[in-house]
């Protein structure tokens, strides 16, 4: 428990102390109008209470990933804990900092155009293609979890569920975003509090010690799979996750002020540090070693975890709201998956979303092309998440890099991280099955030396001076 405690305190301390350095560097401008206020339109440009906007944040972040993702990095032993505590405060919520307040700055640009202002119109165009697919990858994955989850909760088919999902995820992508995801969103909020501390305080009150395996940093893993890449990409959600790039620009057109990015940007990434901590902790206590979690696993997977602790450490009634409180964190990332999908083509596209019949053209497309990627293999649709995740991840580090650089600013904060990442993805991508398939030993200099050619060009390169976007100088004009 004091080791759990740790980790709590630490991520605490990062917000409060690492992420008011950040906020430093970044530089804010309280006085300048936020999109929210400048661009209101009453469907996505719309202004929220500072808690409601961190809220809705914390729920778009907080999917299947800090569940799933701790539970799969629990197999690694406590070591796990250390990339989410640290990965937490010094890449993923400076990586979620940036992408949410250079949206900002961009007029609640979505994350192609953020890269395309830094990186040049090739990056624009890449991530355009790139995010759309990380996005309907996500909501496909966020489907299918809580889908399995509920069918095992109540005896009803999975496919049923999968359409029921479904349905909900096009009404969310479609209409106005204070309509439903402003409103549900604080019951929802009720049920991840319960699931997070009830589970937590069920594990204390049971006979399970915590961490059962002791604290060591050792490698675990019964597969004896190597941490570096593997840990960096099972733990995306949780440490450091590219999928926020593309929800963040979502809360940076409802932000009534620039002085509220810390709390919301910054502070719900630390708040998804916290989930993936209690999950980890879950997957190392209630098994006797990392061989039974594996077993469970193989039998039914992540969810099969999930339904087990849930339902043995709150019994049958508590269970099933702890459930009910993991189904809504992907449910809650499905949605704004779609919908911010849908923005990214309409920005592409140049297409009005004010009128719900344009919202309509890109929206049902697009739910066609999502339904079909369903029915792959959930295993290999998690597997590209991981590495689509991570990529992404990689190209907002860098975009903040070269933003920062090109305003004289301290641009180490995000270099560091982002050549860290480059060198894991890089690795993963050369020596995995969905990639090359190259031996560790060669994929690992190969990521290596990436990460130091593209460290390089950013160190070389010039201030390269891009045209101001129209969306900024409408804000700094209103």
């Amino acid at each position: 428990m004091l080791w759990f405690l740790l980790g709590v305190c630490t991520l605490i301390a990062g917000y409060f102390i690492y992420g008011k350095i950040i906020e430093r560097i970044f530089g804010i401008k309280p006085a300048r109008p936020t999109p929210a206020i400048a661009q209101n339109d009453g469907v996505d440009f719309v202004p929220m209470s500072t808690k409601k906007v961190y809220l809705v944040q914390l729920l778009n972040i907080a999917g299947l990933g800090p569940i799933f993702g701790p539970i799969l990095g629990a197999l690694y032993g406590p070591v796990a804990l250390l990339w989410i505590v640290f990965g937490s405060i010094f890449a993923g919520a400076v990586h979620d900092y940036f992408s949410g307040m250079l949206s900002v700055r961009a007029g609640g640009a979505s994350v192609p155009t953020v890269v395309g202002r830094e990186l040049g119109k090739g990056a624009k165009h890449f991530m355009n293609g790139f995010a759309v697919l990380l996005l309907l990858l996500v909501g496909v994955v966020f489907t299918l979890g809580p889908a399995k989850l509920l069918g095992n909760l109540s005896g009803t088919s999975v496919p049923v569920w999968v359409a029921i999902i479904f349905g909900y995820y096009m009404l969310a992508t479609i209409v106005p975003i204070d309509k439903i995801i402003g409103r549900f969103y604080p019951l929802f909020g009720a049920l991840l509090v319960f699931m997070s501390v009830g589970l937590l305080v069920g594990l204390g009150f049971s006979d399970k010690p915590f961490y059962s395996s002791g604290i060591t940093l050792e490698n675990l893993h019964p597969k004896d799979l190597p941490l570096w890449p593997l840990l960096f990409i099972t733990i995306a959600c949780g440490a450091l996750s590219g999928f926020h790039a593309t929800q963040s620009p979502l809360m940076a057109r409802c932000v009534e002020n620039e002085s509220n990015g810390r709390f919301v940007f910054y502070g719900a990434m630390i708040g998804e540090g916290i989930i993936a901590m209690i999950w980890a902790t879950l997957g190392m206590s209630f098994y006797d070693s990392p061989g039974a979690l594996q077993a469970t696993l193989a039998s039914g997977g992540p969810s099969a975890v999930v339904n087990e602790v849930s339902t043995s450490l709150l019994g049958s009634v508590g269970g099933i709201l702890a459930i009910l409180g993991v189904v809504v964190l992907p449910i809650t990332s499905g949605d704004t998956s779609f919908r911010a999908a849908r923005l990214i083509l309409a920005d592409f596209l140049n297409f009005d979303q004010k009128p719900i019949v344009k919202r309509l053209l890109i929206a049902l497309p697009m739910f066609v092309v999502g339904f079909m990627i369903s029915k792959m293999d959930f295993n290999v649709i998690w597997r590209y998440f991981g590495w689509a995740n991570q990529m992404t991840a990689v190209m907002m580090l860098w975009t903040a890099a070269a933003w920062l650089k090109r305003h004289d600013k301290f641009h180490w904060v995000c270099t560091i991280p982002a050549v860290f990442m480059t060198g894991v993805v890089n690795a993963y991508l050369l020596s995995a099955e969905i990639g090359f398939n190259l031996p560790l030993s060669i994929a690992g200099p190969i990521g290596i030396v990436s990460s130091v050619l593209v460290l390089a060009w950013l160190l070389l390169r010039g201030k390269h001076q891009v045209p101001e976007e129209e969306a900024e100088r409408l804000l700094d004009n209103a």
